[in-house]
């Protein structure tokens, strides 16, 4: 009588302990849309601001769009006057309290620069991704109180105080605080590059979309549509009103 064998061999000492399987990959967790960090008043007074000053900044020498450039001006000041109350009773990250706390560690971190540069100091004890922080705070505060001397200054070149010499002297203030206002907005600029480059992120995402990528817990707990919708209403109104006033 024939004995049916199998023709796999069972494993055995010799020919070495069995291989268990890997089990299955788990699969990855897709990345969430990112953590909300701006409100949207807070990115409708961004690029209200920005596209104001911008063409504020290109007519200014043109005679035959001045009162442009006179409405954008105060658009300027109209949106720094809500900045104001807004960076007093708005969320915290757009509090002046939150962009203070930032600018008062300017003070702590020169003395590791000079405690570095001293005898027996360590460059390794410099903390460096903090210079872009501090210097983007301290450039975002200084473009917002150039605004209001910018404005008035603006104001008595219009109205011409002071007569032919207070134009003068009006006039000269006014493109310095000009000038001064375009080299802040190029620093912001150029720290925003450069921040985003050195953390491998697009730190300029958040005024498009709120939203900082990774994960994290939301920094906003409100969008508040609504405000920006009003903010924009309310400029496009002055505008309107500005350009019937023209026609008049």
């Amino acid at each position: 009588m024939t004995t049916l064998t199998s023709s796999y061999p069972e494993p055995n000492a010799a020919s070495g302990p069995a291989v268990t399987p890997a089990p299955p990959a788990k699969p990855v967790a897709p990345e969430g849309p990112g953590r909300l960090v701006t409100d949207a008043p807070m990115r409708m007074f961004h690029w209200l601001f920005a596209l104001s000053f911008v063409g504020a900044y290109i007519s200014a020498d043109s005679e035959h769009w001045r009162l442009v450039h006179v409405v954008l001006g105060y658009t300027l000041a109209g949106l720094l006057a809500f900045r104001i109350v807004y960076g007093l009773v708005g969320p915290r990250p757009a509090r002046f309290s939150t962009m203070w706390r930032k600018v008062s560690g300017t003070k702590a971190w020169l003395k590791t620069i000079q405690a570095a540069w001293g005898p027996g100091g360590s460059w390794q004890a410099v903390v460096w991704r903090q210079a872009p922080i501090l210097g983007m705070a301290m450039s975002l505060l200084a473009l917002l109180a150039v605004v209001l001397p910018l404005t008035l200054t603006g104001y008595g070149t219009f109205h011409e105080w002071g007569g032919d010499l207070g134009g003068e002297v009006f006039g000269s203030l006014h493109e310095f605080f000009g000038n001064t206002a375009l080299s802040l907005v190029l620093l912001h600029l150029a720290l925003l590059a450069g921040q985003s480059y050195w953390r491998q992120k697009n730190l300029a995402l958040p005024m498009l979309t709120g939203r900082l990528e990774g994960r994290g817990p939301d920094l906003i707990a409100h969008n508040r549509v609504w405000l920006a919708v009003l903010l924009l209403l309310c400029v496009l109104a002055y505008i309107a009103w500005e350009i019937f006033s023209a026609a008049l």
